[in-house]
């Protein structure tokens, strides 16, 4: 998401740490180039304005550290503005339980998807959780929920064609009180645009469902037109916060910077892609950091721990270390990696690695290093010393490869291995330049 925005915000930096000191001239120029970086990413004209001037107060009422460079100190100001503007407001969900939860947005801003995301996290913090599919406006959006429901494992309440809105509101308010459901969430309808048609329905829902939480999904890729929807569902629903739906995409997307500076309606979670568990909190500073290329370690970390068995990965280590690190541990971690999402996107949560936004991880390249590891023998993947021509052209053949492909991942793999064992003994620091990364890139 905003990866413009990073990149000239890059590129701002950058000039800035060539000065020997922050003045008043380099510091303008700097803040004028962000302020056409963030209105291109369509940030809200009043919130570009607003920050770019505390940024000013900021860089030029600062003493200089002499520790310091002038370029760096003004990262962590920028940094910092940001933060507190996207910090403004009451974050998280509120715990009493049970609650209702009131989930309302437009067709076509990922709504019904969310409803099964936030049920699924919800269901992860050991929260009972159901589902009542309350749009009977839009074709099969009522089968769409119970697809979603059975997938992710979590009851979802509906009935037939033709039952009054309000029956559905009230039926499922007394199912989910008698099933004791701690957190029970309504789908409501949307329409292809604003209508007070929509407004006064969801008026009404919001009167009888009494919500402790009414949330609004918007497409964060919509920008301005997601800050004039959620005003106009402000002006009618009770809203207690925000969820930006394909905030992983590539989009101008400045609505995650400007649309709660408008609304006052706090950003809660965003939506980071198709799957169920594709839903994060929404963390300021980790918003920020990420948009800074600081990375975003914590959502790596959480990444992990869900798919990653520390046990194994405990051993595998060991065995680097031992020099006893082979085709089918690579294998293993390969496919580990892949349960964690898409490659790229994990590189783009690790701070420091130089050159990450040059790596384009090929999808076909890492299907190919599967097939040429699994073409071997046991042996051969626990000693890849011992693969001669012979050996070689049988594994190509096998898999479908040429022999040059085997022999370029036995040469990366070995570089790699040297690499991995170096840093694991404590000799080397930084990221391998032939690691991981490099042997899956086009």
């Amino acid at each position: 998401m905003l990866e413009l925005l990073q990149k000239k915000l890059e590129s701002v930096f950058r000039n800035l740490r060539g000065y020997g000191k922050l003045s008043e001239a380099n510091v303008a120029d700097a803040l004028r180039e962000i302020r056409l970086a963030l209105l291109a990413a369509d940030v809200h004209y009043p919130v570009a304005k607003r920050l770019c001037e505390e940024i000013q107060k900021s860089a030029l009422g600062r003493e200089a550290l002499a520790s310091i460079r002038p370029g760096d100190q003004f990262v962590k100001i920028f940094h910092d503005e940001l933060v507190r503007l996207l910090g403004e407001g009451e974050r998280g969900i509120r715990p009493e339980r049970p609650i209702r939860l009131l989930l309302c947005g437009l067709n076509g801003s990922g709504k019904t998807t969310t409803a099964a995301k936030l049920a699924l996290w919800f269901r992860k913090q050991h929260q009972k959780v159901a589902l009542v599919a309350g749009d009977l406006t839009r074709p099969a959006a009522r089968e769409q929920l119970q697809r979603l429901g059975e997938q992710i494992q979590v009851p979802v309440y509906s009935w037939p064609e033709g039952t009054p809105l309000e029956t559905v509101v009230r039926e499922g308010r007394a199912r989910g009180e008698r099933e004791r459901v701690d957190v029970l969430i309504f789908d409501a309808a949307g329409r292809l645009d604003v209508d007070a048609e929509l407004l006064e329905e969801l008026a009404g829902v919001a009167g009888l469902w009494e919500p402790g939480e009414s949330l609004l999904v918007v497409d964060a890729a919509t920008g301005q037109v997601a800050v004039k929807v959620a005003e106009a569902f402000a002006a009618k629903v009770p809203l207690t916060g925000l969820v930006l739906s394909r905030a992983d995409g590539d989009a101008r997307g400045g609505a995650a910077l400007s649309i709660q500076q408008v609304t006052g309606i706090p950003i809660k979670f965003l939506g980071v892609g198709e799957k169920p568990d594709a839903l994060q909190a929404f963390v300021p500073e980790r918003f920020v950091g990420r948009l800074l290329g600081m990375g975003d370690i914590v959502a790596l970390v959480d990444r992990a721990q869900s798919e990653i068995d520390t046990q194994s990965m405990e051993e595998m280590a060991k065995r680097l270390k031992s020099n006893e690190f082979s085709l089918q541990d690579f294998l293993t971690q390969l496919r580990l990696m892949k349960k964690m999402g898409p490659l790229e996107s994990l590189l783009a949560l690790l701070p420091g690695l130089p050159g990450k936004e040059a790596v384009k991880v090929d999808e076909k390249k890492v299907k190919q290093v599967e097939a040429i590891i699994l073409s071997m023998t046991p042996e051969e993947r626990r000693r890849p010393g011992i693969l001669n021509g012979r050996r070689r052209l049988r594994i190509a053949r096998g898999s479908g490869t040429q022999v040059t492909d085997v022999n370029d991942l036995l040469r990366k793999f070995d570089s790699m291995r040297k690499m991995m064992r170096k840093i694991s003994k404590g000799a080397g620091r930084g990221w391998p330049k032939l690691g991981f990364p490099g042997a899956l890139s086009g």
